[in-house]
């Protein structure tokens, strides 16, 4: 049985680089806020100095990236890099997208949370999010 929070689940939802689709992002986001949490969506075209950037100023527990360009090898290590710079080793780094299982189960090796096939459900995603910051963040 998890905990009340004292205050709502803070997400960033990012699109990083030139994929121009948000669909699928904004589905989660919407999900997210019906959920209960907090959801800060940058919208299309951001860097990842500018996610982490964001997130740090906006406190969130979580970073969702949603990518379908094929730059997932290259995005999330970048984002990975610039969390570990900051200080923000518990935030948890997750997403969803076009991304082979290898290279997920790489990802993963670096500390990326669980990655996200399309069709995945949107509770399911909102469970995963909602159980690790109730592990791995003081509330």
């Amino acid at each position: 049985m998890s905990k009340p929070f004292n205050r709502p689940i803070r997400v960033l939802v990012a699109k990083v680089g030139l994929d121009g689709h948000d669909r699928g992002a904004r589905i989660i986001a919407t999900s997210l806020r019906d959920a209960g949490m907090e959801v800060i969506y940058t919208g299309l075209r951001q860097t990842p100095e500018m996610v982490v950037n964001t997130a740090l100023q906006e406190d969130v527990d979580a970073i969702g990236i949603s990518i379908l360009s094929g730059a997932h090898m290259t995005v999330f290590p970048k984002v990975m890099n610039l969390i570990k710079q900051k200080g923000m080793d518990d935030v948890l780094v997750t997403g969803g997208g076009i991304i082979p299982q290898d290279d997920m189960d790489a990802l993963k090796q670096i500390g990326v949370g669980e990655l996200f096939p399309p069709g995945t459900s949107t509770h399911d995603i909102v469970k995963y999010i909602t159980d690790w910051v109730h592990l791995h963040r003081n509330f």
